[in-house]
């Protein structure tokens, strides 16, 4: 198969702002910023290198109240607010008092991303990509999706009015299929797991000319808006890190570019260099990075996905490796559960603090309080658990485990039958 190639003008002067290169994760081989995401001498993943200029708190305090405030450390340009995009980002950090009391921890927060424009944290990586698409002059914006990347590309490309094609697997939840085909007329299910959709994406790029495949041949660039979530996070803090943080696990990608933010942050003297430990949660029924992280091995063994929680599904996740280095060198762990447990955590969270997560939040909360439990997190510190996404979208993973508490009629006398008083 061909290299995925875009067909694009020469770039113009500032185009990915204080990005220089795209540098291989594994070899160090750098090569031109295009659209590019394997290394041509050891085919290792390609991410964006930077020369960044001196940033100040002041500086990044006075942007936009979105990921743009971050511009100077992402590959896009100057004036990248002139470019119709749906402005994600600079979501609520809530202080989670009321879950913590139930879970023991002295200090928690939850990092909500389900407040973004398609409610999820899609919006902020599909953001830079739609960037780098510009940039290259591409003719159709695309992705294989599990269902939330799907709805951010799906509006992105309606918003800066370029055609979408979005590719989905075929069983994913309705309301997800039905939240991309209200934003484009191209949306394509297809038979299978999104590991199937994704090779199916790869093919198709390698094939047609001047298509964007976000997570594919902008994978580079589209990768990097998770940092956001870290810039976030810290600023949010007081420009601080938090001491531990707890990440849902799909690719991976989002736990190492959160990691990679906090680095940024501290080589840029934004924040206090200090130890943190990084967590990654999986649904059991999706857990290769899990797998692999208890049985203290590096490789990932691809899986068949089996679990409710679609979002976190991807049963060969590229950055898995990546995933197992981080979490074991913070001091983290990568740890699982199951599709039961994923509901209860939405339920928890829920009535806790009043947010409806989906089934990867689920996942995230449900795995919090088995760190708790089993000992492998520390209680006393402070911590931040990540919600990518709402639960309006994955409505039918706890439909059977909420109800009315009563179905009565009319009257005082039945209400008070009910002992709700």
């Amino acid at each position: 198969m061909s290299a995925p190639v875009i067909e694009k003008p020469r770039l113009r002067e500032g185009a990915f702002g204080n990005a220089t290169a795209l540098s291989c994760r594994e070899c160090g081989h750098q090569v031109e910023l295009g659209p590019h995401y394997a290394c041509p001498e050891c085919f290792g993943p390609l991410e964006i290198a930077y020369d960044f200029p001196r940033v100040t708190r002041e500086q990044i305090e006075a942007g936009p109240r979105n990921i743009w405030r971050y511009k100077a450390l992402l590959p896009v340009p100057d004036d990248i607010e002139q470019s119709p995009n749906t402005e994600p980002g600079f979501t609520r950090l809530l202080r989670a008092d009321n879950l913590a009391a139930e879970l023991g921890i002295a200090d928690l927060w939850v990092k909500d991303d389900s407040t973004n424009p398609t409610n999820s944290f899609k919006d902020r990586v599909v953001a830079c990509a739609l960037s780098a698409a510009r940039e290259f002059g591409a003719k159709v914006f695309a992705c294989p999706s599990t269902g939330n990347l799907a709805n951010a590309v799906a509006a992105a490309g309606a918003r800066a009015g370029i055609k979408t094609v979005v590719f989905i697997p075929s069983n994913l939840e309705q309301p997800k299929q039905v939240n991309s085909a209200v934003f484009t007329d191209s949306l394509v299910a297809v038979e299978g797991n999104y590991d199937d959709v994704n090779k199916l994406a790869s093919e198709i790029a390698g094939e047609e000319e001047g298509w964007a495949f976000v997570n594919v041949n902008v994978r580079p660039y589209y990768a990097e808006g998770s940092k956001t979530l870290g810039y976030e996070i810290a600023e949010q803090l007081g420009w601080r890190l938090p001491d531990q943080i707890v990440i849902p696990v799909a690719s991976g990608s989002q736990l190492t570019k959160v990691h990679k933010a906090f680095q940024e942050l501290i080589a840029l003297g934004l924040v206090e260099d200090k130890p943190y430990k990084v967590y990654g949660a999986q649904a059991t029924g999706c857990s290769p990075v899990s797998v692999a992280y208890k049985a203290g091995v590096d490789a990932i063994r691809p899986v068949k996905p089996d679990t409710i929680a679609k979002s976190l599904a991807i049963g060969n996740p590229a950055d898995g490796i990546y995933v197992l280095d981080i979490c074991r060198g913070t001091g983290g762990a990568v740890e699982d559960v199951t599709d039961d447990e994923v509901r209860a955590g939405i339920v928890q969270l829920a009535r806790t603090e009043g947010i409806f997560t989906e089934t990867a939040g689920g996942t995230t909360v449900a795995v919090l309080k088995k760190l708790v439990e089993t000992g492998q997190l520390d209680t006393t510190l402070e911590t931040v658990v990540i919600n990518t996404g709402h639960g309006l979208k994955t409505l039918d993973s706890v439909a059977g485990a909420v109800a009315p508490a009563a179905t009565i009629d009319s009257s005082y006398a039945a209400f008070a039958a009910t002992g709700l008083a």
